[in-house]
């Protein structure tokens, strides 16, 4: 078997895993992620309120972010910090505003005392109804909120993980970027997005010691449709007949869907990301699906993965491939 970056990576931080393992047998022992710096964006509710407060309690310097600062969400988070004596700072971050995003990774860099370990990609919305009636205002703030926030947060991140020589950056998709639902708005397109750009993502910065692990949640009781129905009421409002005249039972329903039925466990996201934020360097997965229930991205995961190594196994970047796939 060739040796490739990860199987290095992985060898070289072997005697460190097995210490840390033994330690997590002992009551006694430090929390697992003492040490690592995260910064998570959308940290108001869902995801990323559960995955900032779950990983402060395992030991990290966690830099919980949100937009429209102050608010009582972020409140709500000091006194929980204070409360529990975590580790953990909200900033200001509205992942729609480059300046704002590079002031906010710099202030958590500064704190944080060089680059940051662990990027949490995870603001965004969804705007629902059929594809013809996204009109381009709903459309550019789909893409600038879903797939260019997450970019400009890892353009704002690597230059301090490079200087480390090492780095992880999640980004959280979605079951519907690996598969399709009728009138579910641009949030397909959006997330197949994420799952290239950051599938690419790591093989290029592989050389460089940095991994990326893409989540991919099914459905959960988090608040985003509480948004997602104000996106869509908005839409609905200014739609053009002309457009809207091919779907008036889809359109009629924007704006009042109920997220409220489900009931799979939220914490299934930090839990998983904090599973992996623990891993030695060089032996995370590129992907991992989390469902409360079915995962029918599973064979297009394994598919996909297939077909990278059938098509790049062979060429000048097949370490850098093959140490991120295998």
């Amino acid at each position: 078997m060739p040796i490739d970056r990860r199987h290095l990576l992985a060898g070289a931080a072997a005697t460190g895993a097995f210490a840390a393992a033994a330690r997590a047998t002992d009551s006694r022992a430090s929390p697992m992620l003492t040490g690592k710096s995260i910064l998570i964006t959308g940290a108001s509710s869902g995801f990323g309120r559960a995955t900032a407060e779950h990983c402060a309690r395992l030991g990290a310097k966690v830099f919980a972010t949100m937009r429209n600062v102050p608010r009582p969400e972020a409140e709500e988070l000091r006194k929980l910090a204070r409360d529990e004596k975590l580790d953990l700072t909200v900033l200001e971050l509205d992942v729609l505003d480059e300046d704002m995003v590079n002031r906010a990774v710099a202030e958590a860099e500064r704190q944080a005392g060089g680059g940051l370990d662990v990027l949490v990609n995870n603001a965004g919305i969804g705007i629902t109804g059929p594809v013809e009636v996204q009109d381009m205002e709903a459309t550019r703030l789909a893409f600038d909120t879903n797939v260019f926030g997450y970019h400009r947060l890892a353009r704002a991140v690597l230059p301090g993980m490079r200087a480390r020589k090492s780095g992880l950056i999640f980004a959280i998709s979605s079951q519907l970027g690996r598969v399709i639902a009728p009138f579910a708005g641009h949030y397909s397109a959006t997330k197949f997005a994420v799952e290239a750009m950051f599938e690419q993502l790591a093989y290029e910065v592989a050389p460089h010691g940095i991994e990326v692990s893409i989540i991919e949640p099914g459905g959960y009781p988090t608040k985003v449709w509480v948004n997602r129905n104000r996106y869509s009421a908005e839409l609905k409002a200014r739609t053009n007949e002309r457009h809207a005249a091919g779907y008036p039972g889809v359109v009629a329903r924007m704006g009042s869907e109920d997220g409220s039925g489900r009931t799979a466990d939220v914490m299934d996201i930090p839990r998983a990301i904090a599973e992996i934020a623990a891993m030695p360097a060089g032996s995370r997965p590129l992907r991992r699906p989390v469902s409360g229930g079915s995962i029918p991205q599973t064979e297009i995961n394994e598919v996909s993965k297939k077909a990278q190594l059938a098509m790049l196994g062979r060429s000048p970047m097949a370490e850098w491939v093959r140490g991120v796939l295998d």
